[in-house]
């Protein structure tokens, strides 16, 4: 008998790996602050639950896919939320991107009452969400993380155990420096290239078949080349998860430059108001200050300017 399951976020991320799981024939119910999602997940199998509580008292284990620190808090800790539904040895897998302090906060909490936490957040994007073969970095014990593989192996394709609680969010923090100058990189890179003339597919071509080759550039090329900004992942995200990797260096004696400057970046799209845009409209950024559209057909080739 498939283990009942417990959704809580039904976000761009949150809604097709509840989906993967229902289609894994689990019995799932669902919760999230925005009504059409949880229609739609009904609709495809699933059960509503008015509250958070209520989503715990009728599961084994609850999966929280939430924006932020603060929305885990309320979710899990606060009165009327998962920690207060879950019987003893339920199982709670929150795979929000948080703050590494707040998810050893949970996991605290969790274990005076019994039940088993852990941190697991994850990479791969919405289309990784999709086709279920996200990156899982995992903190927590070991044995939670064994009880929890069954179900991380729908979601994802790559499952690490990295460490206790807290463990998964410092490497979700890593990550999310890598995905931040990643695609700054690929941004100043297209750019550069197309005001000197060239066409922006190839300069992804030939940068795919080298040594810069880089998921970004496989993942996000239609997003670049055509000026989609539809989320994927908002800038506001991650913006906050480089705040989180900032406060993470500060508090070991890491100094992040490029993180801090990349961080500028995605603030001053905020203030255009870009925050709801996918993080690959980073581009636009680097665009304004070259005053270029990439793919707009300059001239500073036959202009004697390369």
């Amino acid at each position: 008998m498939k283990t009942p399951i417990g959704f809580i976020g039904l976000g761009v991320m949150g809604a097709p790996m509840a989906r993967n799981l229902l289609a894994a024939g689990h019995d799932v119910v669902v919760h999230s602050r925005s009504r059409p999602p949880v229609d739609e997940l009904v609709g495809a199998g699933a059960a509503a639950a008015d509250t958070p509580r209520q989503v715990a008292e009728r599961s084994d284990v609850v999966i929280t896919m939430l924006p932020d620190s603060s929305a885990v808090r309320a979710v899990v800790l606060e009165p009327g939320g998962v920690l207060d539904g879950l019987a003893q040895d339920g199982l709670l897998i929150d795979m929000s991107t948080i703050h590494p302090t707040v998810s050893i906060e949970v996991a605290t909490a969790a274990s005076q009452r019994g039940v088993g936490a852990l941190d697991a957040p994850v990479s791969g994007g919405d289309v990784g969400a999709q086709q279920g073969t996200l990156s899982i970095m995992v903190g927590g014990e070991a044995a939670d993380v064994e009880r929890a593989r069954p179900l991380l192996d729908v979601l994802g394709k790559t499952i690490v155990h990295v460490g206790g609680p807290g463990a998964g969010q410092v490497v979700k923090a890593c990550n999310q420096i890598v995905v931040a100058v990643t695609i700054a990189a690929v941004s100043e890179a297209l750019v550069l290239g197309s005001k000197a003339g060239v066409e922006p597919e190839r300069i992804l071509d030939v940068l795919g078949g080298g040594l810069a080759a880089n998921r970004v550039m496989e993942m996000r090329r239609r997003n670049f080349l055509e000026h989609d900004f539809q989320p994927g992942f908002r800038i506001d995200l991650h913006h906050k998860d480089l705040n989180i990797a900032l406060e993470s260096g500060d508090a070991y004696g890491v100094t992040l430059l490029a993180t801090g400057l990349v961080q500028q970046m995605l603030g001053a799209l905020r203030t255009r108001g870009h925050g709801g845009d996918d993080h690959s409209g980073l581009l636009q950024l680097v665009e304004e200050l070259a005053q270029h559209r990439i793919g707009a057909g300059a001239t500073a080739i036959s202009e004697g300017r390369a």
